[in-house]
Order: structure tokens, then C-alpha cells, then sequence
């Protein structure tokens, strides 16, 4: 991608302070006839329209709507690489097979990528898992005996609308063995050099997860990474819910084409003892 461009805005009439909005990721600027049509946008001083179209990639516009400035290409590569491998966290998916369950039900598009978000944002696997273990990260560093006691040191923080989370951020509550998914995964981020963080959790994923008693969940690398690329856990909670909207989105836009009655609506076991006889 180009260097910023020097060259000054066209001028335009002064707004009255009430209707500046203020931040530093967005400049734009109104077509002379339509007030609500942009002319020209600039993404920390980069020309979006002039400029970054056609010449830089999706996460360095990823990145730069969350950061001032570009990192290393190496960095804008591991950012790229943890987005494939959340793009699509399949139909096993809570998230993602609510929003089949909005495509095959005929809903609008907005209501599938509203179900997906809703049930993927909690503390089993979802995005505020993510921002737990980031947090985690930031407040105990790799320090196992620390991870174990992190369900309570964080209960006693703020009152949240989500319910306390019962085990350790990060790792399979469900879960036995430590999944080839999540193997491969945090392999190859280490391998791309995430950070300190990544490297030590996949030379200790064993041991991580015999101390915890759990196996690593992908939500776990996640958050390992994005808090080695220097990330809040804020900013990884809607990464995390963010990045995994394609899967979700392709999902139901393919089961409204299949239709309900090849839809996989999960069995369902009745017990005739407990259903009330019927009375004459």
C-alpha cells in the first residue's frame, strides 16, 4: 500500500460543533450537491477510495480501522491467517447453525447474521470467551496455577449481563482430547511468529490443558494471538465475533435454498411415561 497522501482536503463550510462527530479513524467529505453522498474518505489519512482500492489488502483496512498505523507485513499476515481459520466455524457451530436455522425459516439476511452474533457472543466458545482469556492473559501471563483460579478472581470483577463462566477461559468445557483443528492451528501461528505468547502456548498445549483439565479450544489460540498482535480484549471480543460472520452468512444462504425439510433438526427423544394419559 502507498505512502499517505499529503495533499490538503477540498475546503468545505465550517459545521457548527454540534455537528462534528469526533474521532480519528474516518475523515470524509460531502458531495457539493447531496450533503449525504460521500466525495472523498480517508482511513487514518489514507485516501480509501483514491488510494487503498485496488492496492491494499482487507486486513491492512482491518487493521487500520483499529490501529493509527500499519504494523509489519509478518504481523498483517498472522492477523490474515487466524481470519481464515475463523471465517467459518461450521455447521457443529451453536452461531452458525442459528443462522441456518434463520435461512431455512425464510428469514431476511439481517435476522441470519443476528443470530449467528447472538448466540456466538456468550462465555461457551463465543466472542466474551475470547475477551475472558485475553484478559486472562493480560492479568496472569502463561501461568497455569494462575489460569486455575482465573473463574474466581474474575467473579469477583463488575457485574456483567453475561452468566459467570464455571471453567477457564480458552479451553473445551465438553471437551476430552485436545482437537487436531486446534493442534494444526496453533502450529502454524507459532510457526508464522505471532509472539512470545503463541510460541509458549504451542510448545505447552499438553501441559496446558493436563493442568487445566480441559483441552485447548480454538477460541483459546484466538485470544492468545490477538493479545500477542497487541489487541484489548475489547477490541478481540468484536474481532472474534466479527470474523467468524462468513461462515455463518454462507451457511444460511444455502440452507434457504435447500429447504426445511432436508434442514438437520437435532433428534428428539420423547419418554411415553411422562406424557399425561388422556381422559375420557
Amino acid at each position: 500500500m502507498t505512502d499517505r497522501s499529503t495533499a490538503p482536503a477540498a475546503p468545505a463550510p465550517a459545521p457548527s460543533p454540534r455537528d462534528l462527530v469526533h474521532t480519528s479513524i474516518w475523515q470524509d467529505s460531502p458531495e457539493d450537491d447531496n450533503p449525504y453522498a460521500t466525495r472523498s474518505a480517508r482511513c487514518r489519512g489514507y485516501d480509501v477510495h483514491g488510494d487503498m482500492v485496488g492496492r491494499a489488502r482487507w486486513v491492512e483496512m482491518l487493521w487500520l480501522l483499529m490501529r493509527p498505523e500499519l504494523p509489519p507485513a509478518p504481523t498483517l499476515d498472522v492477523l490474515e491467517a487466524l481470519a481464515v481459520a475463523l471465517a467459518n466455524p461450521g455447521p457443529r457451530d451453536p452461531s452458525v447453525h442459528a443462522a441456518m436455522c434463520a435461512g431455512v425459516g425464510g428469514s431476511p439476511a439481517a435476522s441470519a447474521l443476528i443470530a449467528a452474533l447472538a448466540v456466538g457472543a456468550g462465555r461457551n466458545g463465543g466472542a466474551r470467551e475470547v475477551h475472558d482469556a485475553m484478559s486472562m492473559w493480560r492479568r496472569c501471563g502463561p501461568d497455569l496455577a494462575a489460569w486455575r483460579t482465573y473463574p474466581a478472581l474474575r467473579a469477583a470483577d463488575a457485574v456483567e449481563i453475561f452468566p459467570d463462566g464455571a471453567h477457564v477461559p480458552g479451553f473445551d468445557p465438553h471437551g476430552v482430547s485436545t482437537p487436531l483443528s486446534v493442534r494444526q492451528l496453533s502450529a502454524a501461528l507459532a510457526g508464522m511468529d505471532a509472539g512470545d505468547g503463541t510460541r509458549w502456548l504451542h510448545a505447552h498445549l499438553d501441559q496446558a490443558a493436563g493442568a487445566i483439565g480441559l483441552p485447548l479450544a480454538i477460541s483459546g489460540v484466538a485470544a492468545c494471538v490477538l493479545h500477542d498482535l497487541g489487541f484489548s480484549p475489547d477490541e478481540g471480543e468484536m474481532l472474534y465475533l466479527l470474523l467468524r460472520l462468513p461462515g455463518a452468512a454462507a451457511h444460511a444462504l444455502e440452507q434457504q435454498s435447500v429447504g426445511f425439510k432436508h434442514f438437520p433438526f437435532y433428534r428428539l427423544e420423547l419418554d411415553p411415561a411422562a406424557t399425561p394419559k388422556e381422559t375420557a
